[in-house]
């Protein structure tokens, strides 16, 4: 009786928005394309894979729907400045024409649905809708996250990457970005893959984390590296992937897992003291365009 009933209101309301039409609101646009006029009009350059996240959409069938609206000279693409593996969107000036007549057409049309109800009734149709959306929105598909072994490619966006945010965030030069692609030369040149590993995380299929763990002797390990993109924060990835450390670290013999890391680092060093290392000396510096506090940690296994 329940699930006839959602699917009779599914019918009705589709019916009713004309989701049904071959053109949305007289345009030639279909649902799904004028979906994705509308992310992109509300976001800042996202990428497909954000899109496709957002909207709940398969990446090969969002490809196609981004290829015809490109086609059609709506959409434009251009390379992340970050990482040029990433292609950033935005809507053309034609593109922007076009949202703009679909929102204000969009805007009459439901203004013109509200209008024949009486006010209490418009109240109560709108907090039906607010209940429907909380409910359903609970349930709303978690991003996919993974951790995997870094691929070609994959060494080169971790130099960048760090390069990048660090300036960003923290003031960083160009001597720290050097400083990393130093310990990923020497990581590569070196690689023991029975004692070494580099993990890259992923949310949805794209880059979005790192980190090392490097033979410092018989018995210690280093971890290094550890970086998590700022869209994906808040989604346990750093913990991930420290933990991921620890346990190959165990796994290989080795009896004490150390770090170098930096006072004013505070999201990651709560990571080391959560995974249980503990602060063993600190060292003022003057490096990377800054003057900073060093801070060496370490766990025993």
């Amino acid at each position: 009786m329940r699930v006839d009933q959602v699917r009779r209101f599914n019918r009705f309301y589709t019916r009713r928005i004309g989701a049904l039409r071959g053109g949305l609101l007289g345009s030639e646009l279909s649902l799904p394309e004028a979906r994705v006029l509308y992310e992109i009009a509300q976001s800042r350059e996202p990428t497909s894979t954000q899109l496709a996240r957002e909207l709940d959409l398969d990446l090969g069938y969002l490809s196609r729907l981004l290829q015809w609206l490109r086609k059609r000279g709506l959409v434009r693409a251009r390379a992340s400045p970050e990482d040029a593996r990433r292609s950033l969107l935005s809507l053309t000036e034609l593109g922007r024409q076009a949202f703009s007549v679909l929102d204000s057409r969009s805007r009459e049309e439901v203004a013109g649905m509200l209008g024949k109800l009486p006010g209490a009734a418009q109240a109560r149709l709108v907090e039906a809708m607010k209940t429907v959306e909380r409910l359903l929105g609970e349930q709303k598909k978690r991003p996919r996250i993974a951790l995997r072994a870094s691929r070609p490619g994959d060494l080169g966006w971790v130099v960048h990457r760090h390069g990048a945010l660090y300036g960003q965030e923290y003031g960083y030069d160009e001597r720290f970005e050097a400083l990393v692609a130093g310990i990923v030369a020497k990581f590569v040149q070196g690689f023991d893959p029975a004692r070494e590993r580099c993990w890259i995380a992923e949310v949805d299929g794209e880059a979005v984390g790192s980190v090392f763990l490097v033979r410092q002797s018989k018995l210690a390990a280093k971890l290094r590296l550890l970086l998590v993109e700022p869209e994906a924060r808040g989604l346990g990835i750093g913990r991930r992937l420290v933990e991921e450390c620890i346990g190959f670290a165990r796994a290989k013999g080795y009896r004490k897992l150390v770090l170098w890391t930096q006072s004013d680092l505070d999201a990651a060093r709560a990571i080391y003291r959560d995974a249980g290392f503990s602060l063993i000396r600190t060292e003022k510096h003057s490096s990377f365009g800054l003057k900073l506090t060093g801070e060496y940690w370490s766990l025993t296994l």
